[in-house]
């Protein structure tokens, strides 16, 4: 699969306790299915080859001979088969037996992993049939199921030859459950995907409970974590076993099994998001040079499977609506407690802020309210500035006015036209030249209109420019880019609608109508004329693109460190219907170019709160040279 992808799948077969032959065919017939639909690495549950519920037949050498038998014949069978497999097997060595996760590719056993850490307590009593893996630093090499100098033990780490990102290593069970799993160990010496082949069984609660494990393990880890369990099959003397199958990413579940349903689930691991947020963390995944005595190479099967993995328009955006509420208070709540504490270190008496009847100028008052209200101060040190000029519309005026009226602030209207023409006429320009200049002076002198106002009051300037434009450099240099603290400064544009919009149901009444008129605006800075009917002239989105796509480049960017080409691939595929691909190329151009020519914008923010896992200030998450060329990045969309 392309741009680092490895299809997996997670199989829970039919099985008969202690019916080898059945238990064979039916694990080689999900092989095959597995491999028809292009997975590369398959992974069935915990001693599977006989069921896990064996019991004291476990000491029986019939029922180990027969196994042994069957991994033969796995082998015979999976010949030319294009997926790796991870199957579970009772295995003798050295007189013991163990629990084992053997890896078949090809035809061939690549290694066999013994089970660590054996459930002695409850309803669980593994250490009367098994022993445990031995020491997890010892290299040992062994002849299995006929073949000759099997790597044996619980440091296995399969590496794939020609795929450098892609390397694999297994646990069984219980030894996810322990506090010293095997998979820390694998994981810090290079293993980016860990299989786990478990046979869990059902009580009240423990799905849910080994859902978080899971989810928790793969976020530690920075791995992808393919979790198959035993499932209906297994002998219900004491016992019910679901066949919960869980494949995870980083934190994020990719795919879950029903319950009480067997069959094969898949999901598409990112293997590139992984390696850059290890990079990412180097500080933790600190690899040495022993490391490699771990891994033992393959031959990787390229598959031809199409990604299927989706992708959220919003990355922003939680799109479950119950979490987006939660989400939403504790973004506004982040907002407004680093303003407080910045407005309660500077001693200052008031808050001002230019209001221009726009999502960004609303957002930034909202939170400023919450913070004078938690400060316990009177509103009325909200000093909201409206600040008309050439292009302000009648309609964001208007909104503007009523917005500050309705919440109770301090209202001061003090259109810049006037000055900006004395300006102008001070260093030469002429009005009807609609230059940058034209449109940057204005910017300016709003800036310089509220800084002084601060001055005058004892207060600071609220900024109000969010992520989006931070990241395109759509702002004025000394302009709107300026304030004394940015509370959107990490916000991006797609985000901030939904929390002006939670404010106005949150609020209600004659505020939820005039912040509903501003959602229904169309974004701009109003720096040029209306056009004839009085309308806004200056749409944003026209100029430098849509901000739902240049927050997709955004995240993915940053966040993911995803190659431009990679970023273009999800989002055709992602906006497919809602843009073409040529309009996705043409503002991902725009994007890239951008990004780097404006990071000196960057390099001199104000301070303002993080509110998420993408930001870019200066201090703490983007340190980027402001000449930085991008023509690799450019080359790589073609």
């Amino acid at each position: 699969m392309r741009y680092g992808f490895i299809k997996v799948c997670a199989a829970t077969p039919e099985i008969r306790v202690a019916d080898v032959k059945y238990n064979t065919e039916n694990i080689i017939k999900a092989i095959k299915e597995s491999a028809a639909n292009g997975s590369q690495l398959t992974v069935f549950p915990e001693l599977c080859i006989c069921g896990y519920t064996c019991g004291d037949l476990f000491n029986q050498p019939a029922l180990i001979s027969a196994c042994e038998e069957a991994i033969k014949n796995i082998c015979k069978e999976t010949v030319g088969i294009k997926t790796l497999v991870f199957v579970g097997a009772p295995l003798t060595y050295d007189g013991r037996l163990y629990n084992c996760a053997v890896a078949i590719i090809n035809g061939e056993i690549l290694g066999i992993v013994p089970k660590t850490f054996l459930p002695n307590y409850g309803e669980f009593y593994e250490a009367r049939n098994f022993a445990p893996a031995p020491n997890f630093d010892d290299i040992v090499f062994a002849d299995f199921c006929g073949q000759e100098c099997v790597r044996f033990g619980a440091n296995l780490i399969l590496k794939a030859y020609g795929c450098n990102d892609f390397t694999v290593a297994a646990e069984i069970c219980e030894d996810l459950w322990a506090p010293d799993s095997p998979s820390i160990r694998l994981a810090k010496a290079g293993a980016n995907i860990i299989v786990n082949l478990s046979a869990s069984n059902e009580t009240v609660g423990k799905a849910e409970y080994r859902r978080n494990l899971v989810k928790m393990q793969s976020a530690k880890l920075i791995c992808g974590y393919v979790y198959a369990n035993a499932g209906n099959g297994e002998s219900t003397t004491d016992l019910v076993f679901a066949g919960h199958n869980i494949i995870c990413e980083n934190g994020v579940i990719l795919s879950e099994s029903k319950p009480f349903e067997n069959g094969l689930i898949y999901g598409e691991i990112d293997l590139n998001f992984l390696e850059n947020e290890r990079r990412r963390m180097s500080s933790v995944f600190k690899r040495n040079i022993v490391d490699k005595e771990y891994w033992n190479c393959f031959e990787m099967f390229e598959s031809d499977a199409e990604i299927t993995r989706t992708y959220s328009k919003l990355p922003f955006v939680p799109e479950e609506s119950a979490t987006l509420g939660e989400r939403t208070e504790l973004i506004l709540n982040i907002q407004s407690k680093g303003l407080e504490k910045r407005i309660d270190h500077s001693g200052a008496k008031t808050a001002v802020i230019g209001v221009s009847g726009g999502l960004d100028s609303a957002l930034a008052l909202l939170v400023t309210c919450r913070t004078f209200k938690s400060l316990g101060k009177d509103l009325k040190g909200i000093i909201g500035v409206t600040m008309p000029g050439f292009g302000t519309t009648d309609k964001t005026k208007s909104n503007s006015v009523k917005l500050m009226e309705a919440l109770g602030v301090t209202v001061k209207e003090i259109p810049v036209g006037k000055t900006v023409n004395s300006h102008f006429n001070d260093i030469g320009h002429d009005p009807d030249d609609r230059n940058v200049t034209y449109e940057n002076a204005q910017a300016r002198m709003r800036t310089m209109v509220l800084m002084d106002v601060a001055n005058d009051n004892g207060g600071m300037v609220i900024g109000t420019g969010d992520l989006s434009e931070l990241a395109l450099g759509w702002a004025t240099y000394n302009g709107d880019h300026m304030s004394m603290y940015g509370v959107n400064c990490s916000v991006p544009k797609t985000l901030v609608k939904y929390l002006v919009a939670y404010e106005a149901e949150k609020l209600g009444g004659e505020v939820k109508d005039i912040l509903t008129s501003i959602l229904n605006t169309e974004i701009s800075p109003e720096l040029l004329p209306p056009d004839e009917n009085g309308n806004i002239a200056q749409k944003t989105e026209d100029l430098v693109g849509p901000y739902e796509l240049h927050d997709f480049f955004l995240y993915y960017f940053v966040r993911c460190a995803f190659s431009p080409d990679k970023i273009l691939f999800l989002a055709c595929k992602t906006f497919e219907g809602v843009y073409d691909g040529e309009t996705v190329k043409k503002w991902l151009k725009v994007f890239i170019k951008r990004f780097f020519a404006q990071q000196f914008k960057r390099s001199c923010v104000p301070d303002g709160v993080k509110v998420g896992s993408v930001a870019l200030s200066p201090r703490g998450d983007w340190r980027m040279p402001s000449d930085a060329v991008c023509e690799l990045w450019l080359k790589s969309i073609e």
